[in-house]
């Protein structure tokens, strides 16, 4: 399939299938911490980036396949930004109509200053928006928008989604370590949080490989104390342990190509989720993928990584000039100290 993937596990969504409605890498923000690689070139225009009809075909023949319980949600999670789709609001209403499950969607809320995105997104149970940042300033380093897209319009349209929206707002806020865990940063994002008013928050860490070398999670003290200045509605939300469901792919290359534009894994995750194949298939597999080109395998936090080909990850050297001030200061003292 090549709009349809999983279902995948999720700490949130239980057993969740995807839909991606766009390609890697189609996005608005260019964050610091994408798993998917840096966003080269940044993209803000709404179209029709893929046939609506062949995605909802696929959604219905992957519905088909699978048993009652094997699938909790379906959620619309692209390749980057997917409300830059722009039948968003006719696909999530087609899928209401052909299953009860509940429809997610994950999203950057960088557009719900538009009328028109928000009105999309009504029929939609959950809606998991992005806020990394208090501040317009914070916001700029860790997110890095295209420039059609400021904090205040981001802000703005989280407000309004929130006051038009009866289902489900869960608000994600990815934290990394030297940005936006100190305590003022955290200050500034809850007194934004209490203008939106979500029902949950969930704090998310950057587990895999991030676009930028430097990126670390926080650690545990500023965990805690993130926990304490966001409030009773906010929770951590680990990587979900589990299987990823590879059967609607017959060849274990397209398999493996499906899951690691999604979703970059780490080797003996990735072996897990094809055991469906003999060892020596996916070893060969592995092998024609970094022969052809069509899969890189990528460093981060001494971990290889696998990742789609045509994602854009820096090298430390390029990654360390794109470090905002306070993360390159750090790193050049702690290279002081050790020399």
């Amino acid at each position: 399939m090549k709009y349809v993937f999983g279902p995948v596990p999720s700490r949130r969504l239980g057993q969740s299938l995807g839909i991606d409605t766009i390609p890697l890498k189609t996005c608005n923000w260019n964050c610091v911490y994408c798993q998917l690689g840096r966003t080269q070139p940044l993209v803000n225009e709404r179209k029709e980036y893929f046939s609506s009809e062949e995605i909802l075909a696929e959604v219905q023949e992957a519905l088909a396949a699978h048993k009652p319980g094997e699938i909790d949600w379906v959620t619309f999670v692209g390749s980057g930004e997917p409300l830059l789709h722009a039948d968003m609001g006719w696909l999530i209403r087609q899928v209401k109509d052909m299953t009860e499950l509940p429809v997610a969607v994950i999203t950057n809320g960088s557009l719900l200053y538009l009328l028109e995105v928000r009105q999309e997104l009504i029929a939609a149970d959950a809606v998991l928006p992005t806020l990394d940042a208090g501040t317009a300033e914070l916001y700029r380093q860790i997110n890095r928008p295209h420039p059609d897209l400021t904090f205040d319009r981001l802000v703005e349209g989280l407000v309004a989604f929130r006051e038009e929206y009866r289902g489900k707002l869960w608000v994600e806020v990815m934290l990394v370590r030297g940005l936006n865990d100190t305590p003022q940063a955290l200050l500034d994002i809850a007194k934004v949080l209490q203008r939106i008013s979500p029902d949950a928050v969930h704090i998310n860490l950057p587990t895999r490989p991030p676009a930028e070398t430097w990126v670390q999670p926080p650690t545990e003290d500023g965990l805690m104390q993130a926990l304490a200045i966001l409030g009773n509605i906010a929770e951590v939300v680990h990587p979900a342990e589990g299987s990823f469901d590879l059967s609607s792919y017959d060849n274990v290359v397209e398999a493996v190509i499906g899951i690691i534009t999604r979703h970059p894994m780490r080797q003996e995750e990735l072996e897990r989720a094809l055991d469906r194949w003999a060892p020596g298939q996916v070893s060969q597999a592995l092998t024609e993928l970094t022969d052809s080109g069509r899969a890189q395998v990528v460093e981060r936090y001494g971990v290889r990584f696998w990742c789609a080909a045509p994602a854009h990850y820096p090298d430390e050297a390029r990654s360390r000039r794109s470090m905002p001030g306070s993360q390159a200061q750090l790193k050049k003292s702690r290279r002081e100290k050790e020399g």
